[in-house]
């Protein structure tokens, strides 16, 4: 069986007062992270990074199919909710706010198409994953 891997080159550096910064190579695209308890919380928590990297996976998992059979998923939002101990992440509650009422079997064909998403396969069984979808109309 031949696997196709993508490698992601990400350097993480400590900025000092519980602050980090993700810089990913070659692009040069970077974010801050910071501890919401002991630092200032004015940036994105590892766990907020956990939480939408499983929503954005979800999204593109989605957005893969949409291109496909022309389905237009633009502005379909998720809000994301994450319960954590001080030892891991206890649940993660998805609500996707689907940009569209969509025939049934469009639905059926997207939600198959989030739960594909590798980022949710990898967590461990004992964390929580709630999804919910909700139409308009």
């Amino acid at each position: 069986m031949n696997r196709e891997f993508v490698m992601t080159t990400l350097q993480v550096t400590y900025d000092g007062y519980q602050h980090c910064t993700v810089l990913k190579q070659p692009q040069g695209n970077t974010v801050g992270m910071d501890c919401p308890y002991t630092g200032k919380g004015e940036e994105l928590s590892p766990a907020n990074m956990v939480g939408s990297g499983l929503a954005g996976c979800m999204l593109i998992s989605m957005g893969i199919l949409a291109i496909r059979d022309e389905i237009d998923i633009k502005d379909t939002r998720v809000d994301v909710q994450i319960e954590q101990s001080e030892k891991r992440i206890e649940s993660i509650s998805l609500l996707f706010n689907m940009a569209r009422d969509y025939p049934d079997k469009d639905r059926i064909k997207l939600e198959r198409a989030a739960g594909l998403c590798p980022i949710k396969s990898s967590f461990h069984p004992d964390t929580s994953i709630t999804i919910e979808y909700k139409y308009p109309g």
